[in-house]
């Protein structure tokens, strides 16, 4: 089965994104190629060629840009939602079931070395999110200069942060800094 926010976890590889110099975590081939697995992905046979690893940054910043915008309140632009179509169309197929022994999950062809083969999860779990009745859910951090995009999942929908452990944290400290030098 794939997580409705694999998609997200994905644009969510580059980081501080208001800051001069966000933070990076696929600085190469070999990096995705371990993302991927780590994530419930395929694992690659061998590295992506290096015209393949840009084409999935392409499709990474994509990704980031049609649910950034969402989250804004605005509809992204047409280009974006053509681009992505073409990629979901282009990537293998998910068209036949295989039973394992926890349940099932889609048996794909991912031989083919390309960065649509590696990604076609994180392609669909796009295409769900942005047609399914939780992308009113998706977020971006309050933070100006995180950037990160998340699935709201608290039970009132409020959630601000894209972790109290680091955003949450900061912005309650930054409070309590700025509440304590008035007093």
């Amino acid at each position: 089965m794939i997580r409705a926010d694999l998609c997200l976890e994905f644009a969510n590889t580059r980081y501080w994104r208001g800051q001069p110099t966000p933070t990076e975590t696929l600085n190469g081939p070999e990096d995705l190629a371990a993302w991927s697995s780590a994530n419930g992905g395929p694992k690659a046979a061998k590295p992506l060629a290096s015209p393949e690893f840009d084409r999935a940054i392409e499709l990474r910043e994509l990704i980031h840009r049609l649910f950034d915008t969402h989250a804004q309140g605005k509809a992204p632009p047409v280009r974006d939602i053509e681009a992505l179509n073409q990629a979901l169309a282009m990537a293998p197929a998910r068209t036949t079931l295989h039973r394992e022994r926890t349940g099932y999950s889609w048996d794909v062809d991912f031989k083919s070395g390309t960065a649509l083969a590696l990604l076609a999860p994180v392609l669909w779990s796009a295409g769900d999110l942005l047609a399914g009745p939780r992308l009113d859910r998706v977020r971006r951090c309050a933070n100006p200069e995180c950037g990160w995009v998340f699935l709201d999942d608290s039970r009132a929908g409020k959630r601000r942060w894209c972790s109290m452990q680091s955003c949450g944290n900061r912005a309650k400290a930054k409070r309590h800094y700025h509440k304590s030098r008035e007093g």
